[in-house]
């Protein structure tokens, strides 16, 4: 369909869509960067992307089984000592996975009440008092396995992971890598 003047209407919608675009940001400017306008008027505009509100994720709790690449199952038991196991039953093994803040989870044993905690060197353990030691971050790999770092504590500026060797028995964080089998985990659904 031709227009006036020879002018597609393709084109005319087109010219549309800009200037109702063009009066949409100058209309809505924000404050960080500032342009000059005609007339002196004072507009300030961003091209920032807005951060997105993941207050809804706090506080989700989840029961789970991590269930480690290397075959073991994480277990706190009863004296807070932490390993893995092969029984696919076992109570210390159900752990409440509790999102503390945006990625950062605190892992806590069900049956036992210990909690999850990284020492400063690297070692894990179990503690019945939650603290800043309990707090790890949990992030999603390519694999689709998850890693948990401690969101305290690194060793020479490299983040130390919750790991389980071939023996299920707990690595320390110094010796731990993102890219380490032995560091990831899938969190199994308890049924």
């Amino acid at each position: 369909m031709m227009l006036a003047r020879g002018i597609p209407a393709s084109s005319c919608y087109a010219c549309c869509l800009i200037v109702i675009f063009s009066c949409s940001v100058f209309a809505g400017c924000h404050r960080n960067a500032s342009f000059r306008l005609r007339g002196n008027a004072n507009c300030t505009w961003s091209l920032e992307r807005h951060t997105r509100s993941y207050n809804h994720l706090e506080g989700d709790v989840r029961r789970r089984r991590l269930y480690s690449a290397t075959e073991y199952f994480l277990k706190i038991d009863k004296t807070g000592k932490v390993k893995g196991t092969q029984r696919k039953n076992c109570i210390n093994s159900i752990l409440e996975i509790r999102s503390v803040s945006v990625g950062v989870v605190a892992i806590k044993s069900v049956s036992t009440g210990y909690y999850l905690a990284m020492n400063k060197k690297g070692r894990l353990y179990g503690t019945k008092e939650y603290n800043q030691n309990c707090k790890f971050k949990e992030k999603i790999e390519e694999n689709r396995y998850n890693t948990y770092a401690s969101l305290k504590w690194k060793h020479k500026g490299r983040r130390m992971f919750v790991s389980l060797d071939r023996n299920g028995t707990p690595r320390w964080g110094h010796k731990t890598r993102r890219r380490h089998l032995s560091a990831h985990f899938l969190p199994m659904p308890v049924s």
